[in-house]
């Protein structure tokens, strides 16, 4: 009996070293070729996407198609710079408006605006179209629609002049007659003498600062449909208020301005001395100026305090960057200029709604 166990689990035994080597081991080499197969197959098989991706797609395109043409349309038209002439336009407006004994809040200061900011986007087009190769040199400017080509030369030319003669057509209809012509001739002084003098001689921020203070004017003729005194101390307001500005915006980019071809002040001078005098002379002239609204019955004591603090605070930045006689290129006079550059921009549009919000009715 024992011998009959041991007979049968040797014959197991052998019968099991017969399988093994029956089914040979797989062979590392094989097995890497077998997967690299399968994938190739799996590349080759079309892929299955859900109906949910497919329908997305096209949307997702169009909406950044979209995206980027309203973003090239705002570089174009400079968003920001026609933000604030219709912001000074609505107080030109609002005065005028007060003067008349008429609502300031109606269908012809929708009217006034919509037409003021048609032509500052239309002639901000039009400029970009004259100045796409001095934009092309300048790294500040370089990235716009027409320097890289992402918009055409005609495009651009035909959205400006639409904008431009549609929106001065609309305010001759749509406000009064003489507030279209004041808007088309300021868009004309614009390119037809400030934006070919800006190669030619620093003057042009002179010259540049008659068309740039026309906004409240023109605000102020589309409610009353004349000129008056209070025309003219917006336009001294914002005329004296350019320089600074835009002196600080010259100093800051003086390298870029150079490449450009661009001479301004701060461009043609080695050391800056004369500019910041000007912006010291300027933001000091301003403090007065900033009070006639007070003086004519336009605003009251409360406004008279704050243009003046204002007016203080703008003088103080102007002189620290006097005062630095660091050369222009310096890092320290840059951030000072960028300094002057920030309280200017700040400085207008408090000085305008202390204006509106401590305003005197006639």
């Amino acid at each position: 009996m024992q011998s009959l166990g041991w007979s049968c689990g040797s014959t197991l035994l052998a019968r099991l070293k017969k399988l093994k080597t029956a089914v040979p081991h797989p062979d590392p080499e094989s097995l890497r070729w077998k997967s690299v197969e399968s994938a190739r197959i799996a590349v080759r098989q079309p892929h299955h996407e859900s109906p949910m991706s497919t329908m997305t797609q096209p949307l997702f395109l169009l909406r950044r198609r979209a995206t980027s043409f309203l973003r090239d349309y705002a570089e174009l038209m400079k968003a920001r710079v026609t933000t604030l002439i219709v912001i000074t336009a609505w107080c030109g407006y609002y005065f005028g408006a007060q003067k008349a004994g008429v609502s300031s809040l109606s269908w012809g200061l929708f009217h006034a605006l919509l037409g003021i900011g048609l032509v500052s986007s239309g002639t901000a087009g039009l400029n970009e179209v004259m100045e796409y190769k001095v934009d092309g040199n300048m790294r500040r400017t370089a990235q716009r629609p027409l320097p890289t080509g992402r918009m055409s030369l005609l495009h651009a030319t035909i959205a400006g002049l639409v904008a431009t003669l549609g929106g001065s057509l609309y305010l001759a209809v749509f406000t009064n007659p003489l507030t279209g012509l004041l808007t088309f001739l300021t868009s004309a002084v614009y390119l037809a003498a400030y934006t070919p003098l800006k190669r030619v001689s620093p003057i042009c921020t002179f010259v540049g600062a008659f068309p740039g203070a026309m906004p409240g004017v023109l605000g102020w003729t589309a409610a009353r449909g004349q000129l008056e005194w209070g025309t003219l101390i917006l336009f001294a307001i914002l005329f004296v208020w350019q320089f600074p500005h835009f002196f600080s915006i010259a100093w800051l980019y003086r390298e870029d301005y150079a490449a450009g071809g661009i001479r301004m002040l701060p461009v043609v001078e080695e050391d800056g001395r004369s500019t910041a005098r000007r912006i010291v002379a300027y933001s000091l002239i301003l403090i007065p100026l900033s009070v006639l609204p007070s003086v004519f019955g336009m605003a009251g004591k409360i406004y008279m305090v704050g243009a003046i603090v204002l007016g203080i605070a703008l003088f103080y930045f102007g002189a620290r960057l006097a005062f630095l006689k660091l050369p222009l290129n310096s890092p320290r006079s840059k951030m000072f200029a960028r300094h002057v550059l920030q309280a200017t921009v700040i400085y207008l549009p408090l000085l305008f709604a202390l204006m509106m919000s401590d305003s005197l009715k006639p």
